[in-house]
């Protein structure tokens, strides 16, 4: 065979599971960036494997793309570690029909994301291939190198821990961009009664600016204190404000222009019709791909 036929190969298999490789190191590491950097690591990894002695080319590359994440994943450890305020995973442009798969919508969300930062690396891995891609224990085995028995111990471990901290109920697509647009026009209206209309009692409110720019510094709780946040914020802007519709991490959120330029991404939670979960990213690193990216359907 020759070595651009195999090359030719390669590629082919590459492109067929890119998707899915890209997924998998998303969600490891909450970051598109290092997704994309793992996935080029993957593909340098996998030009040099013989195809003949491959027996399963999608087990084999959710293998190489696990370990790489990994080394990622402890190495942005370290750097989480001096980060200012709140870290927010960064927001990914989907394609409106990644709605339809309920369970991989909820596992992409950021409130779902913010619970897999709690795991440790080999959890997440572990909990990202047998929850989300049902990948098999002996496959996730070879990939974070531990027996069968041990991994089914630790995704036994990990599922337990997400089960209790996730989001109570999932919510449709439908009742989420409600509660979006509601929250769209009392944005609009800037009155604290109209927010605290559409803000959930206990709802929790992160702002994610990296240090970079201005964003609140710890979590904020309860209607009234983020009512009162959003309310001043608005009032005291004098720059043309637009909130536009999009689909990131698989559900509707908004896109904050300040005189017509990305300044943030509005990822929201919902319960009973209204917002119980903010997350504001408004770090220009984790913004940098939003306005030219294409949306991605994940599988």
């Amino acid at each position: 065979m020759s070595a651009d036929h195999a090359v030719d190969r390669a590629t082919e298999a590459f492109v067929d599971h890119r998707n899915l490789l890209f997924t998998v190191a998303y969600e490891m590491l909450g970051s598109a960036v290092d997704a994309e950097d793992v996935l080029q690591e993957t593909w340098l990894r996998w030009v040099e494997v013989d195809l003949d002695q491959v027996r399963d080319q999608r087990a084999y590359l959710v293998r190489i793309t696990t370990r790489q994440a990994l080394n990622r994943l402890r190495t942005m450890s370290r750097r989480k570690e001096s980060y200012v305020g709140p870290w927010l995973p960064e927001p990914l442009l989907t394609t409106p029909d990644v709605a339809q798969d309920v369970e991989l919508a909820e596992s992409v969300s950021m409130a779902v994301m913010l619970v897999l930062e709690t795991l440790s690396p080999t959890e997440r891995a572990v909990f990202v291939l047998r929850e989300v891609f049902d990948v098999g224990y002996d496959e996730i085995a070879a990939a974070v190198d531990k027996t069968p028995a041990a991994v089914r111990q630790i995704a036994h471990r990990a599922r337990r821990h997400v089960d209790a901290r996730r989001p109570r109920t999932v919510v449709s697509q439908r009742q989420t961009r409600a509660a979006v647009e509601s929250f769209v026009r009392a944005l609009e209206g800037g009155g604290l009664q109209e927010l605290l209309d559409v803000l959930a009692p206990d709802v929790v409110y992160m702002g994610d600016g990296g240090g970079v720019k201005h964003a609140a510094l710890r979590p904020i709780v309860g209607a009234g204190k983020v009512a009162r946040l959003l309310a001043g914020g608005l009032n005291k802007n004098t720059i043309p404000i637009t909130f536009r519709p999009t689909v990131v991490n698989g559900s509707p959120a908004l896109a904050l222009h300040l005189d017509g330029e990305l300044d943030s991404i509005l990822a929201v939670h919902v319960e009973d019709g209204r917002i119980a979960g903010l997350y504001v990213v408004r770090n220009p690193q984790k913004l940098s791909r939003i306005a030219s990216e294409t949306p991605l359907t994940l599988r």
